[in-house]
């Protein structure tokens, strides 16, 4: 059985039909505006404490990473991952230390993000 074309027919006779095309998957894992813009409001306060002093983003088929810096040779203190396949298990976004260890994975950014904030200190 070799290639065979699926004909439909109608009152104009015999028509070809083309098979549908796949829908592409997404090149890449992103983060959105309102995402990037918490993470970023975060490394901005961090910064401004310093604590850190540069940052990376990386954008895969898999994942969305934000690395945090202390210093740019260094290796990232802090990952936070978007990764939409956990989406329906442990949640899409954690923060991995610089030993790789998972700190905090969750299905809502803020409440990932809280366990790298400082917490206030009574004067």
């Amino acid at each position: 059985m070799g290639d065979v074309e699926p004909i439909i027919l109608s009152r104009r006779g015999a028509v070809p039909v083309q098979p549908a095309a796949p829908s592409p998957a997404p090149l890449k894992i992103t983060f959105d505006r309102r995402e990037l813009d918490r993470i970023l409001d975060l490394y901005g306060r961090m910064v401004a404490q310093g604590e850190w002093r540069d940052y990376a983003i990386d954008f895969t088929r898999d994942k969305a990473v934000f690395a945090i810096f202390r210093r740019a040779m260094d290796m990232p203190l802090y990952r936070i991952e978007k990764d939409p396949r956990l989406a329906r298990r442990q949640g899409m976004y954690c923060v991995v230390s610089q030993t790789g260890h998972i700190l905090k994975r969750g299905h809502e950014l803020p409440r990932v993000l809280a366990v790298l904030e400082k917490p206030l200190k009574a004067i």
